[in-house]
């Protein structure tokens, strides 16, 4: 049998903890470990943790505040499994997560692994609305780590694997307060390690509960795409640059005197919303989270095009530092 680590970064989120530890009760498989590093913070877990200590093998370390990549080197430093697994921690697991990785790491060498994320039942309608836009090929979601065909597959924290020798010859996670997952996925594949996407292996992902945290953390994105050309230069793609033209389009369109102008985008815009409506009703089976989407997606694209055009004048234009860059914009 593989020996399988969690890892739980976790930073002020006692209540997702918790969820995600009543989860990992309900696993099919319980052959694994589960550790929490908690990173500073102001309101600790410690004591949810303790309530299922005794019912997971379980550690807990508290630690001084050094980001979310810095935090899983220190929980991987701990771990004794044949393999790491990085979970976020407003993360749930279905019960057949752990045997389906199991099952496939049984019949299947990989360096490297990751899995999907969904929407959960249980998720209000604008967590199924930030989902849809999250991992929707319409809104570029869809290269995020769902998809086989679109290129090298890049595993991502809230779902990703590495075997524990390949995670220390990598070095393990970088210092980046924000795109230190992506940072390690390209400089794994740079190695030539193995990478595979464990289709059956997703997570019920709830990431931000309101629009006004989802259009920060969609904008720390944008941002931290420009720090990582710094580091990757060729990990910059054409389609990275769709938001900032999306942006730049409706705000040049209504700056525009001219009619003609403002007429022919606003048909496109709306073309292009009706698509994204029609699609996520049909996928969520739901009117109100299909309007929801529209409104998610808007604001996805417009929040990752604002990062993306800060990050160019910030890094490449005044050349300004990497860390300097996120000093106002990090959230915690």
């Amino acid at each position: 049998m593989i020996k399988l680590s969690l890892i739980i970064p976790l930073y002020n989120r006692p209540f997702e903890i918790e969820e995600l530890l009543k989860s990992l009760l309900l696993q099919s498989d319980p052959n694994f470990e589960v550790i929490i590093v908690e990173d500073g913070s102001s309101q600790k877990s410690d004591e949810v943790v303790a309530v299922y200590s005794e019912k997971l093998n379980l550690k807990y370390f508290f630690k001084e505040n050094s980001g979310p990549g810095l935090s899983r080197n220190y929980g991987a430093a701990h771990a004794d499994g044949d393999y790491l697994i990085f979970l976020d921690s407003d993360c749930i697991i279905p019960p057949h997560y752990i045997a389906e990785v199991q099952s496939f790491l049984a019949n299947t060498y990989v360096d490297a692994f990751g899995g999907p994320d969904r929407a959960d039942d249980s998720f209000t309608a604008i967590q199924k609305a930030i989902n849809y836009s999250m991992t929707s090929l319409f809104t570029t979601g869809g290269i995020r780590g769902g998809k086989k065909s679109v290129e090298k597959f890049h595993p991502r924290s809230f779902n990703m694997g590495y075997s524990k020798a390949v995670f220390e010859a990598t070095g393990g996670f970088s210092g980046m307060r924000f795109g230190e997952d992506i940072d390690m996925s390209i400089r794994l594949v740079k190695a030539g390690f193995s990478t595979a996407l464990i289709a059956d292996a997703y997570v019920y992902h709830k990431r931000r509960t309101n629009f006004k945290l989802f259009y920060k953390q969609i904008f720390n994105s944008g941002l931290a795409r420009i720090n990582l050309y710094k580091r990757h230069p060729s990990s910059l793609k054409f389609l990275h640059f769709f938001p900032l033209v999306f942006t730049l389009g409706w705000i040049i369109a209504l700056l525009s005197l001219t009619i003609f102008s403002f007429a022919v985008f606003t048909y496109l815009l709306a073309s292009y919303l009706l698509l994204i409506f029609m699609h996520a009703t049909k996928v969520n089976r739901s009117l109100s989270v299909g309007f929801l989407a529209l409104l998610a997606s808007f604001i996805q694209l417009s929040a990752y095009g604002f990062g993306f055009l800060k990050g160019i004048w910030e890094r490449l234009i005044m050349g300004r530092g990497e860390i300097a860059s996120f000093t106002e914009n990090f959230y915690q």
